[in-house]
């Protein structure tokens, strides 16, 4: 699955080379209910043409209306939809909510296509940098970024937006389970691209869920091969520690937001000292593993224990503490 911002900015890219102008538009923020969330990108071509989505077409439908009429021709220029306008105008959301969209007018120059460059290469798990837009004057910077948060930043006294230019989520099961199979099923509906590893074909032949990519090999092997990135999630789900324990070693090398693996308190304790005298891990890495797994919800089904997993990886992606939910 290609993620949708890779495509807009892939689209940007294509346009800036060819020498035409284009806008790119993100949402800001949004109050109530919305069809899209803050980070969501757009890219229109001054004759109409667009990838992307701001929501679902009334808002790009204003807007492509105000551009053919020569409107946006700042560098930046931030628009709310949702409210009735001063001169009596306006779009109402369908959903009842409000938007507030940046659009910011990029010309074809040296500048632009680098920042382009390193948008994708950032949104492609390369780089862990967010966008930073003088909502005033158009400027924009790069600045590090740990992937955890807000997607928009809004800083008041600066006049100033941080985008966190991130990659699509990854979730990288390591083995398969019953519980492996419903965790893949809530991660491919909330968007997440979703790996599972696994050498065994006895357990490879009774995995069947769409959209998935199933991988037949060690997981620990996929993990040390490179293919998580800052926007990973990690767990190992089969109470086979010759996969779980393997995996966990190789994934607190990577820069993954989350790692967990399952089992009772007594098996994590277990887990956590062979880890340390076999795995050679340092308390600082046995602190990033989330074991047991997931939010304590009672859960006992498969599916029960899929949830609460889920659940802690969008807490924890979120920026959430246990203790504020």
């Amino acid at each position: 699955m290609q993620h949708l911002d890779v495509r807009v900015i892939e689209q940007a890219l294509a346009w800036a080379r060819e020498g035409e102008t284009l806008w790119l538009c993100t949402v800001l923020a949004t109050y109530g209910s919305s069809p899209r969330a803050p980070g969501s990108l757009l890219v229109v071509h001054r004759d109409g043409r667009h990838v992307g989505s701001l929501s679902g077409g009334c808002v790009e439908d204003d807007f492509l209306a105000r551009l053919a009429e020569g409107e946006f021709a700042r560098p930046v220029t931030t628009l709310r939809y949702g409210e009735e306008r001063a001169d009596g105008t306006g779009i109402t959301l369908p959903c009842g909510g409000i938007l507030d969209v940046l659009i910011e007018r990029v010309v074809p120059d040296a500048d632009s296509l680098v920042h382009l460059d390193v948008v994708l290469a950032t949104l492609k798990g390369q780089r862990p940098l967010a966008r930073r837009v003088d909502l005033v004057n158009g400027t924009r910077h790069f600045v590090e970024d740990d992937g955890i948060g807000p997607r928009v930043v809004l800083e008041a006294e600066s006049g100033a937006a941080q985008i966190r230019m991130t990659p699509a989520a990854r979730l990288v099961i390591a083995g398969i389970s019953p519980v492996s199979e419903a965790c893949a099923q809530f991660a491919r509906g909330l968007g997440f691209e979703v790996f599972v590893c696994d050498p065994r074909e006895e357990a490879l032949a009774g995995f069947h869920v769409e959209g998935v990519e199933v991988r037949p090999e060690l997981p620990s092997a996929f993990i040390a091969a490179g293919h998580c990135h800052a926007a990973t999630a990690i767990v190992a789900l089969t109470h086979d520690p010759r996969i779980d324990d393997l995996a966990m070693i190789e994934a607190v090398r990577t820069p993954a937001f989350y790692i967990g693996v399952m089992g009772s308190w007594r098996t994590s304790q277990a887990r956590a000292e062979r880890l340390q005298r076999s795995g050679g891990l340092s308390e600082r890495d046995i602190a990033r593993l989330h074991m047991p797994i997931g939010l304590d919800l009672g859960s006992k089904t498969p599916a029960e224990i899929a949830l609460s997993v889920m659940a802690d990886i969008l807490r924890v992606q979120r920026g959430k503490a246990r203790d504020a939910l």
